[in-house]
């Protein structure tokens, strides 16, 4: 079951628009390129990589996680190095 919005609710973080700063608004096509580039965020990669579910021991995952954001990025290029050092051995 969905959670019903409390509209009583004052959210002084994002607060409701006053009328002039409705008017003040400007479409995001209106927007300079540059700028829309960068609300957008970051561009697709050419090469996406897979999501897949793998299982790692609690101290492997540890370890890379210590090693602050991009870890999980930091794995597959220990997977590749490890691929490419063995390759002799019938994999990859």
């Amino acid at each position: 079951m969905k959670k019903q919005l409390d509209l009583e609710v004052i959210d002084d973080d994002n607060p409701e628009w006053t009328d002039e700063e409705a008017r003040r608004a400007v479409r995001f096509d209106a927007l300079p390129d540059s700028l829309r580039r960068k609300l957008r965020g970051r561009p697709k990669a050419a090469q996406t990589k897979e999501r897949i579910t793998i299982r790692l021991s609690p101290d492997v995952v540890s370890r890379f996680r210590a090693t602050g954001n991009g870890w999980q990025t930091r794995i597959d290029s220990a997977l590749r190095d490890w691929l490419h050092t063995n390759q002799g051995s019938g994999i990859g």
